[in-house]
């Protein structure tokens, strides 16, 4: 294993579907943290229930990691398919570990084999193997053994005694394994440990986004199972009854999105969950969403398409089509959070914003991001303040009615005296159906112009990490965030900066300043049409320089970025340290 690497490790797991890689992966990753380390992971899986290979990347850090790299120091090769999967990551710096059965007819100078199925088999089965396996990489990884019994404890005690004793008598082995393979001399690896890291929080990217809604005030969802949108609904059912909310698994997306509307009219804060080809069916109740002016904020977790597409894979494909959604001309607002504390903070954000102007509001996330675990310290919680928009109704009570700023006073049934009345066609101040056309252009001006004006005050600006003084910025939003921020962390140029979107619809007002300041710019998006360098010329008629697109399901890694950024730097003539 290099020198350089020998603080920031790589392990990849990689197996067919059904292998336990996921099983393995929690058990690793709540290791490494309780072990006082900084812990990183991304998945990537077939959408097959059997066939293919599945991976697990975890990376094991010195300092906080949050993003993937194409880098293998550790492969563990539980399918004889793992390495013809992983080829084209695999260096002659990657140490190779497998049974000793399974890949008994590859030669490879850095394959070590470990008769992992053969003492798997000895203490039960074979299902112990990957225990085994967890095991030895964490007796690598300098993880006491109390740590790694915890967490075995904690995933396999309430399967009984004699599961749970097995799974411990496989750890126990699993770490003579890397007893041995430590005695071998073949790792060099001094990642520096924190104790208060133990503490901190682990949480994956869904988990962040549901807890933002429990502080954005949420108590209904309703929502039909897609992926990668499924594992929010599977949060917030989970925890429906300590933090009073309602979840009901709609037939369809369709009858999702209406309940969620429904419940909202009725003054519950609302979100729905879905996927690409999923939200594509809500469309035309975005637009209800805006003609009856009633809030509701929408998760959408985009992977490849279209239609289907890739379902387990990872893209940022559905920005045109949160945009454009809906029929006519409905405002709407677009946050797209790149880190876990963007995500927490921006839909706890989402709810009051919706309540505030009574628009639909969107949360674009993705495959890649929903499913990261990292740790991290906290979350403020000081900053989660609900706002509170519904007024109590009188006799002459006007949902609809006409007011400077575009907002009308949004009173619930049974709320006061008044009659909230709704309706789907144009309609007047009480809310009922006209065809007054002067009356109708009022009404457009109204939910339209007016209430835009006030929404582009509450945008959230884009945030500049690097350098005022730049002549390369480097433009991303959302699951972005993680490749290009540490990339330019590890350049260290005083001329490059980074201009990270979490909200992208409205733009900031403040948008086109920063990009015609840069001499170069860059963008770096996972569409093979760069929707947001599109929608920044539409809407500033500033042309991004150059756009690095990436559309094959996976992720930007690190050394993607890096090697591209380096190319414009020799370019542009500036020093990379």
């Amino acid at each position: 294993m290099s020198e350089s690497l020998k603080e920031d490790v790589s392990i990849v797991l990689c197996g067919e579907a059904g292998q336990g890689i996921q099983t393995v992966e929690e058990i690793l990753v709540q290791a490494v943290k309780l072990g006082g380390y900084n812990v990183f992971s991304s998945k990537e899986y077939m959408s097959r229930i059997r066939g293919g290979e599945n991976s697990t990347e975890i990376r094991v850090s010195s300092n906080r990691v949050m993003t993937y790299v194409n880098r293998i120091d550790i492969l563990i090769a539980i399918s004889r398919g793992a390495i013809d999967h992983l080829k084209d990551r695999i260096s002659d710096d990657t140490i190779i570990m497998g049974d000793e059965d399974t890949l008994k007819d590859i030669e490879m100078p850095s394959l070590i084999k470990i008769p992992f199925l053969k003492t798997a088999k000895s203490i039960g089965g074979p299902i112990f193997a990957n225990i085994i396996a967890a095991g030895a990489l964490s007796k690598i990884l300098n993880i006491d053994k109390e740590t790694f019994d915890e967490c075995i404890k904690a995933m396999f005690g309430r399967k009984g005694e004699k599961i749970l004793e097995g799974d411990l008598k496989a750890g126990e082995e699993g770490y003579k394994v890397g007893e041995d393979i430590i005695n071998s001399g073949k790792f060099n690896i001094n990642i520096k440990k924190d104790p208060q890291i133990r503490d901190e929080l682990l949480l994956n990217g869904t988990e962040v986004v549901g807890f933002g809604c429990i502080a954005g005030g949420c108590k209904f969802m309703s929502s039909y199972p897609m992926t990668p949108s499924t594992p929010l609904q599977t949060f917030i059912a989970g925890n429906s009854t300590e933090f009073g909310m309602i979840f009901e698994q709609a037939e369809d997306e369709i009858a999702a999105i209406n309940m969620g509307l429904g419940a909202s009219y009725a003054g519950a804060r609302s979100v729905v969950a879905t996927s690409g080809s999923g939200f594509a069916l809500m469309s035309e109740a975005v637009g209800l969403s805006g003609m009856i002016e009633t809030p509701l904020v929408i998760y959408l977790a985009q992977r490849p398409g279209p239609a289907v597409g890739l379902p387990t894979r990872t893209a940022q494909e559905d920005l045109k089509l949160a945009l454009y959604s809906a029929p006519g001309e409905t405002p709407k607002a677009i946050f797209a959070p790149g880190k876990f504390e963007d995500a927490f903070y921006l839909t706890h954000h989402a709810f009051n914003l919706a309540d505030k102007h009574q628009i639909p509001v969107f949360i674009l996330s993705d495959q890649y991001f929903a499913d990261i675990y990292y740790n991290l310290p906290d979350l403020n919680l000081d900053e989660v303040k609900f706002e509170k928009y519904i007024v109590e109704t009188d006799d002459d009570y006007k949902r609809f009615e006409l007011t400077e700023n575009g907002i009308s006073p949004r009173g619930v049934p049974g709320y006061g005296d008044g009659l909230v009345v709704v309706d789907s066609d144009e309609h007047d101040e009480q809310g009922h159906i006209t065809e007054d056309l002067n009356l109708r252009n009022r009404m457009v001006e109204k939910r339209l112009y007016k209430k835009l004006k006030g929404i582009e005050e509450d945008v959230i600006p884009p945030e500049l990490i690097g350098p005022s003084d730049y002549d390369v910025l480097v433009i991303g939003w959302g699951s972005t965030y993680g490749a290009i921020n540490e990339t330019l962390d590890n350049l260290k140029n005083d001329k490059t900066a980074f201009l990270y979107f979490k909200q992208v619809y409205p733009l900031h007002r403040g948008t086109k300043s920063y990009l015609e300041k840069a001499k170069k710019t860059i963008i770096f998006e996972n569409n093979a049409q760069g929707q947001f360098a599109n929608l920044i010329k539409m809407e500033t008629g500033f042309e991004i320089d150059e756009k690095s697109l990436k559309y094959n399901g996976m992720p930007f890694s690190v050394e993607e970025v890096t090697e591209t950024l380096k190319d414009i730097l020799e370019v542009e003539g500036n020093e990379i340290s």
